[in-house]
């Protein structure tokens, strides 16, 4: 599935930049580090690692914290995402990090990509990952 919509190749390389940036996660609660790799429509990839707090509530999640980076330097659009974690089963978006993703998304294009152990992963379109979503076009009702 994922061969058509995206080279082996990209996805292997997203999924290593998810485990690089992985590297640098600050996760003293939990203990559970993860990493993510987003895909600019220009190419570049912005790296995110989750970064926890104290008090929870403001905690950020690796796959938030590549959006944002990237919002941040100007990019706006993208195709896809590598997310991987500690322990060998695949690492799914959260609600809130789907509901970010989505805004700047084209949900049936988005790819998702799931690392498993090594570079094993599951592909999915975000459309897939989130079926019946909030979007800008629900403003426009």
């Amino acid at each position: 599935m994922e061969e058509k919509r995206l080279a082996k190749e990209v996805c292997e390389q997203l999924i290593q930049a998810a485990y690089e940036a992985k590297k640098m996660s600050y996760a003293p609660y939990s203990n559970f580090h993860v990493g993510a790799a987003l895909l600019g429509k220009s190419g570049r990839i912005y790296p995110g690692c989750n970064i926890e707090n104290a008090a929870y509530t403001p905690t950020n999640c690796a796959e938030r914290t590549a959006v944002f980076r990237a919002v941040s330097d100007g990019e706006r659009e993208f195709t896809a995402i590598a997310v991987a974690g500690d322990g060998d089963d695949y690492l799914a978006p959260c609600g809130v990090c789907r509901q970010v993703l989505q805004e700047f998304a084209e949900p049936e294009e988005f790819i998702v990509l799931m690392a498993g152990k090594g570079m094993d992963y599951r592909a999915m379109t975000l459309a897939e990952l989130f079926p019946a979503s909030f979007s800008k076009a629900d403003l426009e009702k």
